[in-house]
Formats: C-alpha cells, sequence, structure tokens
C-alpha cells in the first residue's frame, strides 16, 4: 500500500533560512503513428521521468542562494543524467513599499513566456507537457537557462505590478537541440552570448497578466575534419506576447510567437532565413477542489509565408506536413492530496514539426501526417 502524505512537506533548517524541496514524476506515451519522448509509436513509453532537489539559503534579507539539481529523462533527446538546472546568488539592491531592483548571477533561468522559468515543476505546467508550440521539448535545453546575469526590477503601484527582466548569458545545448538546428553533423556546436529581454504586468489581485518576450539567440557551427559542412551559424529572435485571464475555478492564456530563424555560412546546406509563427489557446476549470480540466489548441508553423509546407515540398521532395502542427489537446488533473497529482491527456495532432528528431531516426517516410498521442502522468512533491 503506497502511503501519501496529506500536505507538501519541505525540509526547512536554520529558522527557515534553509529550504529543501524536490519532486519525482513518471509519464507513460502512447503514439498511434511517430515518436515523442521514447518509442512509443503503437507501443507505451516509460522514458518520460523527472527527479529534482532544490535548495535556498537567505544569508541575508538581501542576499539568497538558490540551486537544484535534476534527472530529466526524454526519450532519446535527454537520458536522465543529473544536472545542475539553476545555481544562482540572487542580491536585491534596493527594496521598499515601490518594488525592488537586483541582479541574479550564475546559471539563471531564462524568463521566456508564462511558462518557462517553472517548465520542469510538473505542479505548474498545465498539461503533462506544456504548449510545443512555444516551449519545444526537443530544444528544452537551450531554452531553459543562461550562465550568465539577470537584471531585473519589480514596481509595485495601486494598478498591479510592473517587472522588466534582462538577461545575459550562454544558454545550454545538448545532442537533442543540435539535431533540431542540423541533424547528424560530425562538428561542433557552441552557444553563443544570448540577450533576453522581458516586460510583465500582473493586476492586483492576479486576475490579469500580460508579458512581452524578446530573445537574440545564436549558435555557431565549427566543422570537423573532412566535414561535408563549413564553419555557420545559425539565429533565433523570437518575440512573445503572452495573456493570461485568472477568474476563481477557470483561467484562460494565450501566447502568440513570432520567431525569425537564419542559417549562414554551411556551405553544402543553402542559406536559410525564415519567419515562423506559433501560438496557442488554452482554458482549464476547475470541477471540483481535487478536479481541473484543460482544453487547449496549439499550432506551429516553421515558415509564416508557406504554413503547409507546399512550396518546401515542391523544393525539397519532402512531405510538407513536416513544417507545421496543430494539435487539440484535453486534459485531467486530478490532486490526489497537496503533494501527489495525477494527470491524463489526450492530443489529436496533425503535423510533425514538433517531433524530437533523436526519437524519430528512420526518416521522413516512416512519419505519418495524422496521429494520436496518449499521456499519463503521476507526480509527487516534498
Amino acid at each position: 500500500m503506497l502511503w501519501l502524505p496529506g500536505e507538501v512537506k519541505a525540509v526547512s533548517l536554520l529558522d527557515g533560512r534553509l529550504q529543501v524541496h524536490g519532486f519525482v514524476s513518471q509519464g507513460m506515451v502512447n503514439t498511434t503513428g511517430n515518436n515523442f519522448l521514447g518509442d512509443s509509436d503503437d507501443s507505451i513509453s516509460y522514458d518520460f521521468r523527472e527527479i529534482a532537489v532544490n535548495a535556498s539559503y537567505l544569508a541575508r534579507p538581501e542576499l539568497l542562494f538558490s540551486a537544484q539539481v535534476m534527472s530529466h529523462r526524454a526519450g532519446e533527446s535527454d537520458n536522465g543524467d543529473p544536472d545542475i538546472d539553476y545555481a544562482f546568488v540572487d542580491w536585491t539592491a534596493f527594496t521598499g513599499n515601490w518594488g525592488r531592483v537586483g541582479v541574479r548571477l550564475g546559471r539563471v533561468k531564462n524568463a521566456f513566456g508564462l511558462y518557462n522559468a517553472t517548465r520542469d515543476v510538473p505542479f505548474t505546467r498545465a498539461g503533462v507537457i506544456l504548449p510545443q508550440s512555444i516551449y519545444f521539448e526537443r530544444t528544452r535545453k537551450l531554452s531553459l537557462s543562461s550562465d550568465g546575469v539577470s537584471f531585473y526590477a519589480d514596481k509595485s503601484t495601486n494598478v498591479g505590478t510592473f517587472s522588466a527582466e534582462a538577461t545575459l548569458g550562454k544558454p545550454g545545448l545538448d545532442k537533442s537541440s543540435e539535431a533540431a538546428i542540423i541533424p547528424n553533423t560530425k562538428g561542433h556546436f557552441e552557444t553563443d552570448f544570448t540577450q533576453l529581454y522581458q516586460l510583465k504586468y500582473e493586476s492586483p489581485t492576479g486576475q490579469y497578466v500580460f508579458a512581452l518576450t524578446h530573445v537574440n539567440l545564436g549558435v555557431s557551427y565549427r566543422r570537423a575534419v573532412n566535414d561535408t559542412l563549413q564553419s555557420g551559424g545559425f539565429h533565433f529572435d523570437p518575440t512573445l506576447l503572452s495573456a493570461q485571464y485568472n477568474a476563481e475555478n477557470w483561467s484562460l492564456t494565450s501566447e502568440y510567437a513570432r520567431r525569425p530563424i537564419s542559417l549562414r555560412g554551411f556551405g553544402a546546406i543553402p542559406n536559410v532565413g525564415q519567419v515562423g509563427e506559433s501560438y496557442y489557446v488554452q482554458g482549464t476549470y476547475r470541477v471540483m477542489p481535487d478536479w481541473e480540466i484543460m482544453l487547449r489548441y496549439d499550432a506551429a508553423y516553421s515558415n509564416r509565408d508557406d504554413r503547409h509546407g507546399t512550396s518546401f515540398a515542391k523544393k525539397t521532395g519532402r512531405p510538407g506536413f513536416t513544417q507545421y502542427s496543430k494539435d487539440w489537446t484535453l486534459g485531467l488533473r486530478y490532486d490526489v492530496t497537496p503533494a501527489f497529482m495525477l494527470r491524463a491527456e489526450y492530443h489529436a495532432i496533425e503535423g510533425t514539426s514538433i517531433l524530437p528528431p533523436l526519437d524519430n531516426t528512420a526518416g521522413v517516410s516512416a512519419l505519418e501526417k495524422r496521429w494520436d498521442m496518449f499521456m499519463l502522468l503521476g507526480s509527487y512533491r516534498f
């Protein structure tokens, strides 16, 4: 018999100045075509698992140390080796009734949209997975955090809180992110110095939330000996608009991204410059205190001028459906206790642009245009 505590427990030491938390989650994924988070096509993949322990230490009222170590298993994209999710020192330089100004130094979370900073915490996600049009699982490492510095400021007023954040640093990179840029390379990828800026507004009661985010991201490629590619560069400069309305028992969230990308200087691969487009609309409703339902429509287009890949297919001979994804999602959440949560989710998907490349190595001929996905997730936190 599994014992489940009735409330969330955390380790608190040094009069509460040292806090230790963590969570464990295990997912199951089944798809009717294509693979997502493991070998899921007409099978069940258990290769979606998250284990994390985090700690924060308030050395002084204005000085906080915080870090998290995480094991993230996600099919062939991530093998679950423990990694430092974030580790930074947070110094609040000025504070008062008006707000605060501060700086974080170290490996800091990227404030991209409404969910990226907490994307790995199952209890804060609106679903088993986040909308893949904005928060791609295949490039998670590239978007999660940066080694550098983050400046922030909050201004409290009678009409709400206005926030600004600027992050300067180098994002992480892994084999899944590299494969999403250019698959099967011999050389070495390295992230360039990246800038991320976010402006955010939240009403006094939290009923309204609006945000504007812009990122300037570059990745350089250094060719290997006998490489068919030349040394080149990848640039990604998305701008994201976010809006959320929260009522007592329901919420409505939408985000829209304009995603300019470019590939330059690779030689054998022609130079590419195009603008992608992504958006989702999502509603959640708490039917009972412990039960919540979610409905979402999620769409991603690699090229806004060729949404369904018609021109792409004529030029390359590859299926046009690899250039977009449309995803209808229906989800259910049950909070068994405040510490233990269960989720179930169904996805009806057209297109394959959101697929992790490392989970689908059989080639485009093996991909299916229309496919379904069923997901289950159990999560425990302390």
